[in-house]
């Protein structure tokens, strides 16, 4: 006979199975074209669960959106720590970052679809890329990588200019994403403060490459 504990654990895994269930549902629903009027009778068809289940877990639909998204930017910032764990130039963490978004509109359009409709809402939040992005401009303005500019200013440039690639890349599928990710990298960069020749070197550094 299972003890306390045993069925316990087993509810505990049970309830988040359910929970993530209907978060994958609704970044489905968000990456195929947002339409968050669907009714919680379809959201919880698509996630396989009871209808019952969702109020489980949320209160509204809203609610629901919005753990999607929030799950959306969180591996969305695992996958810019995992890319590029090791590098310490904030510079190069900052061209990183772009190069590595066009590429990502290819290998995982899902993400990039949300973050292309959703993530203007979350330009500030504190989580997914932009804590990780004002760590690295706060460094780089503190190290003298960067001009001496408010690092909260810095970041919602960066994140316009890095919506506005994703955008690129999703209505102009014909174009280079790498070379129109390190063009937009070299402009940027040279707005922090690095020369011409320094910012082309930068945004040209070997990247690795996506699972």
């Amino acid at each position: 006979m299972p003890t306390p504990a045993t069925t316990g654990n087993r509810n505990d895994r049970r309830r988040a199975a359910t929970r993530q269930a209907l978060v994958r549902a609704a970044r489905q629903i968000l990456a195929e074209g947002g339409d968050t009027a669907v009714s919680i009778q379809l959201i919880a068809e698509r996630a396989d669960v009871g209808f019952g289940s969702f109020y489980n877990h949320f209160e509204s639909k809203a609610q629901l959106f919005d753990a999607a998204v929030v799950d959306v930017l969180e591996e969305f910032g695992r996958a810019f720590d995992d890319h590029l764990s090791g590098v310490e130039d904030p510079a190069e963490l900052v061209s990183g970052g772009f190069r590595l978004s066009a590429r990502m509109v290819d290998s995982d359009p899902e993400v990039m679809q949300i973050l292309r409709h959703r993530a203007r809402d979350h330009m500030h939040s504190g989580v997914g890329l932009a804590p990780r992005a004002l760590r690295d401009l706060e460094r780089g303005v503190a190290e003298g990588r960067f001009l001496a500019v408010d690092p909260l200013i810095a970041l919602t440039a960066l994140a316009g200019s890095l919506l506005a690639l994703v955008e690129l890349r999703f209505s102009h599928p014909e174009l280079d994403g790498d070379a129109a990710a390190t063009e937009l990298a070299e402009m940027v960069l040279r707005s922090y403060g690095l020369s011409v020749d320094e910012a082309a070197e930068v945004a040209r550094r070997p990247l690795p490459e996506l699972g």
